[in-house]
């Protein structure tokens, strides 16, 4: 088999392959060659939107879909990290990887050098601007002006079809940049315009609030696996009918909604507050948050998201119900889990923590995480009682009570007549909680990315990057040490829940 990017294994490869030609034996399938060596191959390059190294462990869409394929095909699943997509489509093009992770839609210039299978993410190139320059209306307004794009990118393609009509428009093209070092050029006012994907700026955008967005570029296509076409179909074929069948299933839209979904939930003056309280308020009562979290056996940086939700880490907030503190006790939660003073910032915390603890063991065990979490968030902000309310009134409509993208379409309904009157627990504020956990999960999203574990040394980047065991599957994996500089501890139900970035 070509075994993973050594030149010594392509060689072999090579000279089997010749030698099954010379003997006349028909060769196996890619397909067929991949379960006998008991490995996946994967190129691809660090993106929020692709794969990411968290403290958690590997994540990323395209990370997860892949993990779920591997498993799908019972082999092992290793990935190699690339610095931009030339180098994935150069492996590629030398055959030394059975699939690329680029975040890139098929094009006709590609469609001979790769078989292609669409991921379910629809993205396209957006122009960005800094803030203090002039907003342009369309490309002609660029015409001898400097434009940046990272390299090997769908933007390339779509600038040289304008160029036909606007002769001046130029660009320069970085190959030591991806989307993130970009944006964080517009930000500083280095590169005044840039061209980046939708899906990329979406991630990152919440990290860069001097960028703004323009316009889009070209009609939006769908990001794809790229396949060599060394190789014969068998592989993109059944990674084709894997992905359609997670897309029938709704696991398709699971994924895309916990990577996706709630993206929306930062606008430019709250994300600047945002990234100023990370600055000048959470040092204050970072080391709080990572204590009780550990004490209460979570992830700290979501019970920090909770707080932030819950007050933007003031200890002396009141609301007019009467709920105080850094976390918003009420005073019967209060009581109920011995904090005396709310609006002492170590005991709201701990109260915090307890309580979210305590809500969280009454979600069915049976729910994966992320969910199980997102779950619980809910249930901390309108109650368990109203939350089964909802979870009903999804299973009485066929869809999946124990699924967050589906529950969280009946919880507003809890505010209409039609429907609290049908249930056990009445009216409820349904719109809050759907609210409450996108923030929330927005605000972790952003912790999980600043703390997120340091990138690797240049001598490590040809470490092959493995895939968690899987109970489920028997699949044995190799065994890749965490960065423990960064772990807090987490126990199996909530260290797994992965940053969405």
């Amino acid at each position: 088999m070509l075994a993973a990017f050594k030149g010594a294994s392509a060689k072999t490869f090579f000279l089997l392959g010749s030698a099954l030609l010379l003997t006349g034996c028909s060769q196996p399938s890619t397909l067929q060659e991949i379960r006998d060596e008991g490995v996946l191959h994967v190129i691809t390059r660090t993106a929020p939107s692709i794969y990411v190294e968290s403290e958690g462990g590997p994540t990323g869409y395209d990370y997860e879909l892949a993990k779920l394929f591997a498993n799908e095909l019972g082999v092992k699943l290793r990935i190699r990290v690339a610095d931009d997509n030339t180098e994935i489509l150069s492996v590629l093009d030398k055959n030394y990887a059975h699939l690329g992770m680029p975040g890139l839609s098929s094009r006709p210039d590609t469609a001979d050098h790769y078989h292609s299978v669409a991921t379910g993410i629809t993205a396209q190139s957006i122009l960005v601007y800094n803030r203090d320059v002039e907003r342009p209306e369309s490309l002609k307004d660029l015409a001898g002006k400097p434009l940046h794009v990272v390299a090997d990118s769908n933007h390339e393609h779509r600038l040289h079809k304008a160029r036909e009509e606007i002769a001046e428009l130029q660009w320069q093209v970085h190959p030591g940049l991806d989307a993130a070092g970009v944006l964080s050029r517009v930000e500083s006012g280095e590169f005044p315009y840039a061209m980046v994907s939708s899906n990329e700026l979406d991630l990152n955008h919440v990290f860069y609030p001097m960028v703004k967005e323009a316009f889009a570029v070209g009609e939006p296509g769908e990001l794809a696996w790229f396949f060599p076409s060394a190789q014969d179909e068998s592989l993109a074929n059944a990674a084709r009918q894997f992905l359609d069948t997670l897309e029938a299933n709704g696991t398709l839209a699971q994924i895309a909604e916990r990577f996706y979904g709630h993206l929306d939930r930062l606008n430019y003056v709250g994300a600047r507050t945002f990234m100023h309280h990370v600055e000048n308020r959470l040092p204050k009562y970072e080391s709080l948050f990572r204590d009780y979290a550990r004490d209460f056996k979570m992830d700290w940086r979501l019970l920090a998201a909770i707080g932030y939700q819950e007050s933007h880490w003031r200890p002396n907030a009141v609301s007019p119900t009467g709920v105080r503190g850094l976390m918003m006790l009420t005073r019967n939660t209060a009581s109920h889990i011995g904090i005396n003073n709310r609006l002492d910032a170590e005991e709201s915390i701990q109260g915090g923590a307890k309580y979210f603890r305590i809500v969280h063991e009454k979600i069915p065990e049976r729910i994966p995480e992320p969910d199980r979490t997102w779950f619980a968030l809910a249930s901390y902000n309108v109650g368990f009682g109203h939350l089964e309310d909802a979870r009903r009134l999804t299973e009485g409509a066929g869809k999946d009570p124990d699924r967050w993208m589906d529950v969280k379409e009946f919880l507003p309904l809890l505010a209409q007549k039609e429907w609290y009157t049908k249930t056990r627990f009445g009216y409820a504020r349904g719109h809050e909680p759907v609210i409450y956990v996108q923030n929330i999960r927005r605000y972790y999203d952003v912790l999980a990315r600043l703390n997120e574990p340091a990138t690797p040394v240049p001598e490590q980047k040809e470490q092959i990057v493995q895939i968690e065991e899987n109970p489920k599957s028997g699949i044995l994996a190799d065994e890749l040490q965490p960065d423990e500089k960064l772990r807090a501890g987490l126990p199996a139900e909530l260290g797994m829940i992965p940053p969405t970035l």
